[in-house]
C-alpha cells in the first residue's frame, strides 16, 4: 500500500500579513493512512488555513466511511465518520531568513511546517479519524450478536443451544425484573 500524504505549500500564506487565509476542498482518497482502518470512501469536505502570529492554524470538517466489525455479531459493516480539525502549526524555520526556528517544549513535532514550507495534515487528520470512531460500532440496534455457546451468528441463523440460567442465588433479584 502506498504512503498516503496530505500536504500543501505554505510558503505564500507565511509571508502574507495576520489574517490571510486560503482554503481548500477535500476529496481524496486516504485508503493508506493508517494499517488499522479500511477506508471506504474518500476523505471530503473543507479546510481553512488562517495565518496567525506564529504560524497557521488550521480548521475545517472532514467525512468519510470507514469499515468497522460489530461489537455483537463480529461482521463487518461501514460507518459514516465525520470530525473537526483545529491545529494549529509553526514553521521549522523562518520564511524570510530560512534561519532555523526552534522546537518548543512540549511541541508536537507533527504540527510543524517543514523546511520547504509544507503543511503536512496527514498525521492530524489519521489523529482525528480515529478519535470519531464509534468505540462500541453496532451493525443495527436490533443485532442478535452471537451465540456464547456455539458462536453461530444469531442474525442469520437460529441455533439449538441451550440459554444459563446463571446463578440460582440471583433468583431473588431476576423476580424483581
Amino acid at each position: 500500500m502506498s504512503v498516503i500524504s496530505v500536504k500543501f505549500n505554505v510558503a505564500q500564506l507565511l509571508k502574507s500579513t495576520v489574517g490571510a487565509s486560503r482554503q481548500y476542498e477535500f476529496n481524496d482518497d486516504i485508503a493508506g493512512i493508517d494499517p488499522e482502518l479500511e477506508i471506504v470512501k474518500p476523505l471530503k469536505g473543507k479546510v481553512r488555513f488562517l495565518r496567525i502570529g506564529d504560524g497557521i492554524l488550521v480548521t475545517g470538517r472532514l467525512q468519510t466511511e470507514v469499515r468497522v466489525n460489530c461489537r455483537r455479531c463480529l461482521e463487518p459493516f461501514d460507518v459514516s465518520v465525520s470530525f473537526k480539525l483545529e491545529e494549529q502549526f509553526r514553521p521549522s524555520i523562518d520564511v524570510s531568513t530560512g534561519a532555523p526556528i526552534r522546537l518548543e517544549d512540549g511541541e508536537d513535532v507533527t504540527a510543524r511546517i517543514d523546511p520547504h514550507h509544507m503543511l503536512d495534515l496527514t498525521e492530524v487528520v489519521r489523529q482525528n479519524l480515529l478519535l470519531a470512531l464509534p468505540l462500541s460500532p453496532l451493525c443495527n440496534v436490533l443485532c442478535h450478536g452471537l451465540c456464547p455457546s456455539c458462536g453461530a451468528n444469531r442474525n442469520h441463523e437460529t441455533c439449538t443451544c441451550q440459554t444459563e440460567e446463571g446463578d440460582p442465588r440471583l433468583d431473588a433479584l431476576r423476580q424483581l425484573l
